[in-house]
């Protein structure tokens, strides 16, 4: 049985829906899935992994990037602000793929290239982008991802692949052809949880 650290001080939740959890960064070791908004201590990253750690001093793996941060202390006068996660590169990119990809469709719609051109051109490319009011939902095809954005920070709202790097590597994707397109995001059940 773990002991109580009566010095713990939470620096993330876990999300509304839960989270998995895992004895070691490993997906074939689960261990109890954790209890919505539980507050927890995050005290290791391995890539995508982060160790947890809850007020009983019980210890876990979790996918870190859906960890919920706990807002911290205000800084205090004289040192610099705090930054939160800007979400201006990423939305710079959104703009580029999806500049990208408004060019090559305007060709192909204009008869200036061939449904093979097409391809090409947009092979590789992968945006995702939802915007209501002031709420944005934005795909970060680098991180694989999904991120909610206020236009102020963005913050992970749901993941498109299992944690990687630092732990077990997840058995690599079998080569696909040049011409196949990539499968697009799905949401899971993690194993034992019913829809």
């Amino acid at each position: 049985m773990a002991t109580p650290d009566t010095g713990f001080l939470p620096t993330h939740v876990i999300p509304t829906d839960g989270l998995a959890a895992w004895e070691t960064p490993d997906v074939s070791r689960p261990t109890v899935p954790l209890d919505p908004l539980l507050p927890v201590q995050l005290i290791d990253r391995r890539g995508d992994w982060g160790r947890i750690v809850c007020h009983n001093g019980w210890s876990a793996w979790v996918d870190g990037r859906l960890l919920v941060p706990v807002p911290q202390s205000p800084p205090v006068a004289g040192a610099p602000p705090a930054r939160t996660a800007d979400p201006r590169p990423l939305l710079a990119r959104l703009k580029e793929s999806l500049g990208r990809y408004w060019l090559a469709t305007e060709d192909l719609t204009a008869g200036k290239t061939d449904g093979e051109t097409f391809r090409q051109r947009t092979r590789g490319l992968r945006a995702g982008m939802v915007i209501d009011g002031e709420a944005a939902w934005l795909y970060d095809a680098e991180q694989e991802r999904w991120v909610y954005c206020d236009g102020t920070r963005i913050d992970t709202y749901a993941v498109s692949s299992v944690p990687s790097a630092g732990g077990t590597p997840a058995a690599p994707a079998p080569p696909r052809a040049s011409d196949e397109p990539l499968a697009p995001t799905r949401i899971v059940d993690w194993p034992g949880e019913p829809r």
